[in-house]
């Protein structure tokens, strides 16, 4: 019999990094991937474009844990960021550009071409989030407290928090709007610029099924201010050979440590019975015992795929229920792109790397596009008009790509789970990218001849790659409901499941989405005071 401490469901980067703190406790641990390779969604792969290493889904880093980087030395597997410098660059058709990023002189002199206002709000604006991430941000690594039996620490711990809201003052109104509210009045009330508000907003939709006048999308803009790049806050990353670079980091640490990983070991159910865990069963048969196990899969596959009807009912009434009314709606696409050379925009010209290939390219004129785009996906059509970001790391990370070649990321919204008398196919998929293409070359004459090859996902392809419903890239909706103490639903969000033994290490619990590390981190601290 196989038996182990601890079983770990899915090799993403959240539950390598709960695979690693509990190996560090002496614990027997095993990790089952799916895949033939561990890193979930955040990987990169070498088959797509042969010589090119492509990060297949996610494709910058922030918010990934300073803390798990120093306590399992993953500087020391390979792990390397490169700071990107500028962030962003937004080109208009008026031959114009926006470059946010790096030095305060330099945003407050680029704001200055489209507004002087708006040059002198933007300092302000920062603090003002700086203020309410200063309340947020140190929640991501507490466990959740459990409203409806709360613990006297649970107790405490919701009376610091509102201490912590009191002491903001009048601030304490902003941070309300950015948890609940929509983007766009916030950046309306503090811009005038709709160049400006558009960078920005582009950054409130990202993963979400939502234009930026919906609730719930400040917050998704607060979540691209958060997190830190070699001590400097709120600075995105590229990581050195592609995104798999953290992941194979965590891989080679849990090994290290002791940790038993296997590829291509689909689990298709948790054992349970008498209401506890005992284990896994794969899809070809084998199964391994443990008292504990942490899935690192979002809730429909945890609850609904790997649980049979008796361990269903053995759970509380109305979690069932809970469980179910989670949204996975999604309408984000990714493309890659393989390049002869980087796109020369008409707004900075040249194909040589340089500060408009650094960062993230956002091609959007106005809040309004983003609208129109949205539009589209809520009556079941791909957006005729899409939004389009791309990024470039080959401009900084020559080892992404051939001497002299490039690879691309393109995100995109979007582009519906479902359309609505029709469905996705290798014809709409190429006429969506197309359109996309076009959206590019207009900006950037040229760009479409030098485009070697592409990869299309979808929705459905991102849900059937890498095993996340809807394709919803946070396992999840991040509104409000779903955060903090209701992620992934009230009463549950302290990582312990109803199931004895079982464990959410992934996006699916606190604090959400994101290659954060911090699910798995809290996960694995939590399995370890239980136990």
């Amino acid at each position: 019999m196989n038996t182990y401490d601890a079983i770990i469901i899915g090799g993403g980067h959240n539950g390598l990094v709960a695979a690693c703190y509990l190996a560090r406790a002496k614990w027997k641990v095993l990790v089952l991937e799916r895949r033939y390779i561990v890193g979930g969604a955040c990987v990169t792969e070498e088959t797509t474009f042969p010589g090119f290493k492509v990060s297949t889904a996610a494709y910058v880093n922030s918010l990934f844990r300073p803390e798990i980087v120093r306590d399992l030395r993953l500087s020391g597997y390979g792990f390397e960021l490169i700071e990107r410098d500028p962030a962003s660059f937004s080109p208009f058709h008026d031959g114009r550009y926006l470059m946010l990023g790096g030095a305060p002189d330099r945003n407050i002199r680029e704001i200055s071409k489209f507004s002087a206002k708006d040059a002198q709000a933007y300092p302000r604006y920062e603090e003002m989030l700086m203020r309410v991430a200063s309340v947020i941000e140190p929640t991501l690594t507490k466990r959740p407290p459990n409203p409806l039996k709360p613990s006297l620490t649970d107790l405490l711990q919701m009376g610091m928090l509102g201490l912590d809201m009191k002491n903001l003052g009048p601030a304490m109104g902003e941070a309300v709007e950015v948890l609940t509210g929509a983007a766009r009045p916030i950046l309306d009330r503090w811009f005038e610029s709709e160049e400006l508000k558009a960078t920005l907003g582009t950054d409130a939709i990202i993963g979400a099924f939502a234009a930026p006048s919906m609730p719930g999308t400040a917050y998704v803009l607060f979540h691209h201010v958060m997190g830190e790049t070699n001590g400097k806050r709120g600075v995105w990353a590229y990581v050195k050979g592609g995104m798999g670079g953290l992941t194979q980091a965590l891989a080679k640490a849990a090994t290290d440590l002791g940790v038993e990983i296997r590829t291509e070991a689909e689990v298709a159910r948790i054992l349970s019975s008498g209401g506890a865990v005992q284990g896994v069963a794969l899809a070809n048969g084998d199964e391994y015992r443990a008292r504990v196990v942490a899935s690192s899969a979002d809730c429909n596959i945890t609850f609904n795929k790997l649980l049979d009807g008796a361990a269903q009912a053995a759970l509380p009434d109305g979690f069932m229920d809970a469980i179910n009314a989670i949204s996975y709606e999604s309408a984000s696409a990714k493309i890659n792109v393989a390049l002869e050379r980087l796109p020369s925009f008409t707004a900075l010209p040249g194909h040589e790397p340089g500060p408009q290939h650094r960062g993230t390219v956002h091609l959007c004129p106005d809040q309004d596009f983003i609208e129109r785009a949205y539009d589209d996906a809520k009556y079941g059509k791909p957006s005729r008009n899409p939004v389009v970001e791309c990024t470039m790391p080959s401009a900084l990370d020559p080892t992404v790509a051939p001497p002299g070649k490039h690879v691309m990321s393109m995100f995109v919204q979007y582009a519906p789970y479902s359309i609505k008398d029709g469905e996705w196919n290798a014809e709409t998929k190429n006429a969506f990218a197309d359109r996309c293409f076009d959206i590019v070359e207009e900006y950037a004459p040229g760009f479409k001849d030098s485009v070697i090859d592409r990869q299309i996902l979808t929705p459905q392809d991102i849900e059937a790659t890498f095993g996340l419903t809807g394709g919803n890239i946070f396992q999840g909706a991040m509104n409000l409901d779903k955060l903090f103490l209701f992620r992934p639903v009230a009463g549950y969000a302290g990582y312990a499941m109803p199931l004895q033994g079982l464990y959410l290490c992934g996006s699916a619990a606190h604090p959400g989405g994101g290659v954060m590390g911090a699910p798995g981190w809290n996960a694995a601290r939590e399995i370890l005071r239980t136990r």
